[in-house]
């Protein structure tokens, strides 16, 4: 398997990206990375390295997609940025999957654009994995779609539905769909067709679901559109860290709570790991005609070696395959929707 990985996507690369690429070249030594980006900052990271392993090999592409660059326009001016050159690798059979930590905007719209959708897929979705009391809850779409029509959210519980089996293990994942209150009639428009369409389906839909819910394991796919997921998901991510960090700031204030806090450390360790997103590597967005994994901004090492790992996981299991063949049984549901 071969894994393009954009070398100078994210805000500490390529330090962070050649050497998770490195780790991941030793932990998958058969597999091929192949490090997308400018060749003489590359081979200066790789040059620290007492031997660079075999199976890295650097494809030269000398333009950089800033965070501040516009996404569409970034893609279709700067042609040979590492972003656009990693998934062409792609769209021309050079490589099977690609990794980011760059521009979301710019991977969404280069993934688009070259890959283009599955055979079926009406929009692709970006699914984000967020821990629970049980486990985990996949979040889909968390930012690639704020324009939905019910047939996107209920397709984005199809392909949810498939990367949970073949990335989690869940073998029939529960899917909600995010709304206001727990009663069929709730919601907008939008919520009540989507709700109407999974509710005819084979999915395992179990209804609504209400923001709080989630964490408490209640479904594993929570499907809601691009723009109220990706408010979702980031209002999560800063409160858990807001949480620690004043659970630490407080217990500094007495010797007493200082005590207690050293005694819990194993279990807030245990905590900080399961919302830790180097864990999970990245997040992959479903229904492009590639594997296509976007990792955060902030990505380590460790994230883009799970990134990578994430990447192989999907071509190995045929994930796309799976999808295709999915949304096919549910072709007599959907053909009068628009």
């Amino acid at each position: 398997m071969r894994i393009a990985v954009d070398a100078m996507g994210g805000d500490n690369a390529p330090y962070e990206t050649v050497k998770g690429a490195v780790l991941a070249a030793q932990q998958f030594p058969d597999s091929e990375i192949i490090l997308v980006g400018d060749e003489s900052a590359v081979r200066r990271e790789l040059s620290s390295y007492r031997a660079t392993p075999k199976n890295i090999v650097i494809n030269h592409a000398p333009e950089v997609v800033g965070m501040e660059d516009p996404a569409t326009y970034s893609i279709r001016q700067k042609t040979n940025s590492s972003i656009t050159r990693s998934v062409e690798l792609v769209a021309k059979g050079g490589a099977d999957a690609v990794v980011s930590a760059g521009h979301t905007g710019a991977a969404v719209a280069a993934a688009t654009l070259h890959l283009r959708t599955l055979k079926g897929v009406r929009r692709p979705g970006i699914a984000a994995a967020m821990p629970t009391k049980h486990g985990v809850c996949l979040i889909i779409d968390i930012g690639a779609n704020i324009a939905c029509k019910p047939i996107h959210l209920f397709q984005y519980g199809v392909m949810a539905t498939v990367y949970s089996k073949y990335v989690f293990g869940i073998t029939n994942p529960r899917i909600g769909l995010l709304n206001i209150g727990e009663e069929d009639a709730k919601g907008n428009d939008l919520a009540k067709e989507t709700f109407a369409l999974l509710s005819n389906s084979q999915v395992n839909f179990m209804g609504n679901v209400e923001g709080r819910e989630i964490f408490d394991g209640k479904a594993d796919i929570v499907v809601c559109d691009g723009f109220v997921g990706n408010v979702l998901v980031k209002f999560a991510e800063g409160l858990a860290m807001s949480l620690l960090s004043t659970i630490k700031s407080e217990a500094m204030k007495s010797f007493q709570a200082k005590i207690g806090l050293y005694l819990c450390k194993p279990a807030f360790q245990t905590l900080k790991a399961k919302m830790d997103f180097a864990e999970y590597g990245g997040v992959p967005l479903l229904g492009v005609n590639g594997s296509c994994i976007i990792s955060h901004g902030r990505s380590d090492s460790r994230a883009i070696r799970n990134a990578i790992r994430v990447a192989l996981q999907l071509t190995q299991n045929k994930v796309n395959e799976q999808i295709i063949s999915e949304l096919e049984k549910t072709d007599a549901l959907t053909a009068s929707t628009t």
